[in-house]
């Protein structure tokens, strides 16, 4: 399955244009009245490793990894905790597995500033308490249910309840001091409780500052500065100019490298933004590869073997005996798998083994 990110973003922050420069749409932008219906767009992850492993095995298919952006298609009204997400919307973000929140640092006469001008702080002040309030929303509504089920509840089940009623109780306070759940400290057993209700201020957040050309020359050193203030580990900021990056996605591809040079930009915003999602949802690809199909996927970092198996099928998963590693630089050195297997570099590894970025694996498995 595609990693999934949700765009949020206040009224005229650009969160739209983003979404289009994310993912070469051309979604219209320029409404900025509340909406259920969400754009989707699923782009290709960039690998440069993909090239080489298709020259050598000659795929019938070839496929890279892909992340699956949705632009939600909500402006927030006002700064206050008056208002929440929708239902339906509330419905689409919350099996994402990340959220990229656009955040308005741009001058433009056609698009009227906020009240108040351009403050990136206190946007992200007012996103962070939108989502706040709506999962503070659901701990309501839990531990109303939680009561209910305790009056008639027998004493193995009354424990259980008693315990989620504290977590859910400690979760609440925080939440009301503005701290989102991803900031709050957890051991296993309560962040196992806590991820049945994916609450969107659990999920981690890509801060997109988008800024107008003429910030362009300094964007290297506000995102330094930015990520010195607000980056973590749940957290990541990159800036951009949306504007500028949704106009080149309809050019020409060695003049829109030509225009992106003269800013002095190294790679696309499409590109940008992937590689932020990897690196704040620590993710890594490994390959499969033969005759039928080279293929990426992707995984988080740490994954054991016998979990990567599962990304495959279930099956593989379910009857795994070891899996055949060799890592994509020593394949491509080699040459061919059969140059691997004499050279002695394909290694054979149980179900613990942590699968590496780059690896390329055949589980064998029996069901």
């Amino acid at each position: 399955m595609a990693v999934t990110i949700g765009i949020i973003g206040l009224a005229k922050s650009g969160r739209t244009t983003i979404f289009n420069a994310a993912t070469r749409s051309n979604a219209a932008t320029g409404s900025y009245s509340q909406s259920s219906s969400a754009n989707v767009g699923i782009v290709k992850v960039p690998d440069a490793r993909l090239t080489p492993l298709e020259e050598m095995f000659h795929p019938k298919k070839l496929t890279p990894a892909e992340i699956k952006y949705f632009d939600v298609g909500a402006s927030l009204k006002g700064g206050t905790k008056d208002s929440s997400f929708s239902g339906e919307l509330l419905t689409q973000l919350q099996n994402v597995d990340a959220l990229l929140n656009v955040i308005r640092a741009f001058e433009d006469t056609a698009i009227p500033l906020p009240a108040g001008g351009l403050n990136a702080e206190r946007d992200l002040t007012t996103m962070n308490a939108e989502l706040i309030f709506s999962d503070l929303t659901i701990i309501e509504k839990r531990l109303n249910r939680i009561g209910s089920q305790m009056k008639g509840a027998k004493p193995p089940e009354r424990a259980a309840l008693e315990r989620e009623k504290e977590l859910m109780a400690r979760i609440k306070e925080a939440m009301e001091k503005d701290i989102p759940a991803r900031d709050i400290e957890l051991d296993e057993e309560e962040a196992k409780i806590l991820s049945g209700y994916q609450f969107l201020s659990s999920k981690p957040v890509l801060m997109v500052i988008n800024i107008g050309e003429d910030d362009l020359p300094k964007a290297a050193e506000m995102e330094a500065e930015l990520n010195g203030r607000y980056g973590g580990k749940n957290y990541r900021v990159i800036v951009m100019c949306g504007k500028l990056e949704a106009e080149l996605i309809n050019m020409d591809e060695a003049e829109a490298a030509e225009f992106r040079s003269s800013y002095g930009l190294k790679e696309t915003g499409l590109d940008r933004t992937i590689r932020a999602s990897y690196e704040l949802l620590d993710l890594i690809s490994f390959f499969t590869v033969g005759p039928d199909e080279v293929r990426a996927w992707t995984i988080t970092r740490g994954t054991i073997a016998q979990k990567a198996a599962g990304k495959i099928h279930s099956d593989i998963e379910r009857g795994f005996i070891r899996a055949e590693i060799v890592h994509v630089n020593d394949l491509l050195a080699a040459g061919s798998l059969a140059e691997v297997r004499k050279r002695g570099q394909l290694r054979l590894e149980g179900k613990t083994y942590l699968v590496q970025d780059g690896d390329t694996a055949n589980f064998l498995f029996n069901v």
